[in-house]
């Protein structure tokens, strides 16, 4: 009876900080919203990310550019509902400070693990298993950056990727990689101006 009282109590007193923090970081992404600039993305974008996460349970997510933390807000908000953590990196140290700041300010820092790095080294050598991962780095790197997680994506896990919707360099090469490899399926999401590619990893 005892033990039943206090995973009572506790499962009470986690459900009441879930909501203030829900409610803080709502406040902050709606009083922010249209102040977003310098790489990060559109807020309609940021609640595609949060809702994959959330949706699928996913707890192990990685980020490829921090820029001053939108996204990572997003994905780190929906990791605080599954009991995950994010890895995210920067290679810019004022955007990366920037994201520190804002992370703390919203309440988030214990989910998230945010590197100052190149992308370009670090990705190689994390380790892995990851469930989902997000690119909004670099776009001439895509390929490579999902050629060296692929195989560290978890089975039911999702590459996504930012700015397929754009001409930028790289993205066609990227699209038409991801689409050829028989164990994942991709579709795009989001905003129609940028876009955001999903790749879900069906098997090994």
């Amino acid at each position: 009876m005892l033990l039943s009282l206090i995973s009572f109590y506790s499962y009470c007193q986690s459900a009441k900080n879930q909501k203030a923090l829900d409610e803080k970081v709502q406040a902050f992404l709606k009083e922010n919203k249209s102040k977003w600039r310098d790489l990060n993305v559109p807020y309609e974008d940021g609640q595609v990310l949060h809702d994959l996460i959330v949706k699928n349970k996913y707890k192990s997510a990685l980020e490829i550019g921090t820029s001053t933390g939108h996204s990572a807000i997003w994905i780190a908000w929906a990791l605080s509902k599954t009991g995950g953590k994010l890895i995210t990196i920067e290679i810019d140290e004022g955007r990366h400070k920037e994201a520190l700041d804002n992370l703390r300010e919203v309440g988030l820092s214990e989910y998230v693990d945010a590197q100052l790095a190149d992308a370009h080294t670090l990705v190689k050598n994390l380790k892995g298993p990851f469930d989902f991962v997000f690119s909004d780095a670099d776009k001439g790197w895509y390929t490579q950056y999902f050629k060296d997680l692929q195989q560290k994506l978890s089975v039911g896990g999702c590459f996504t990727a930012h700015n397929v919707n754009n001409n930028f360099s790289g993205i066609n090469e990227f699209m038409e990689y991801v689409r050829s490899q028989r164990n994942f399926e991709t579709t795009i999401l989001g905003s129609r101006g940028e876009g955001i590619s999903v790749s879900y990893k069906k098997s090994e």
